[in-house]
């Protein structure tokens, strides 16, 4: 089969120094999100090439793109962590792939970050389904006391 004109650019491209960070956060600012767990329930994702870093962040309604304005060399992932985010990377860009059809799933944040990662990324619904099948540990916490000092567990 061959490909359309803009798999060829994709494909002529020069993925090299390309890497995919996937950032995990538990804000919801929707009501629906407070369905999902805390801590994983939205997820973006940054591009870093040689020239610096591009983010990709699927909101409510539309999608922002942004190149940023930091050295090529600024430690991005670095920061999402300082800033109480969980992040996965590098990950290698995915290469574009010709379909028959459409993909019938809906747009999510999810949805954006496979599609980055391309044909071969882990499938998953939800933001904490996405960290799991990228390999994303989370430490058990210890149960909650409800009753403070006299030891009754949640």
């Amino acid at each position: 089969m061959k490909a359309r004109l803009a798999h060829r650019r994709t494909l002529a491209a020069d993925p090299a120094g390309q890497g995919v960070w996937i950032a995990f956060g538990g804000v919801a600012d929707q009501p629906w999100l407070r369905l999902l767990r805390p801590g994983f329930r939205h997820c973006f994702a940054a591009l870093s090439d040689e020239a610096g870093w591009t983010v990709l962040e699927p909101l409510s309604g539309r999608l922002m793109v942004a190149r940023l304005p930091v050295a090529a060399g600024f430690d991005l992932p670095g920061f999402y962590r300082r800033a109480g985010l969980r992040v996965l990377g590098p990950f290698l860009p995915g290469e574009a792939v010709a379909r028959l059809g459409p993909a019938l799933m809906p747009f999510t944040c999810v949805s954006l970050c496979r599609a980055l990662l391309g044909p071969g990324a882990p499938f998953a619904v939800t933001p904490f389904g996405l960290f799991r099948a990228l390999g994303g540990q989370v430490a058990e916490v210890a149960p909650r006391r409800i009753f403070g000092e006299i030891g009754i567990n949640s």
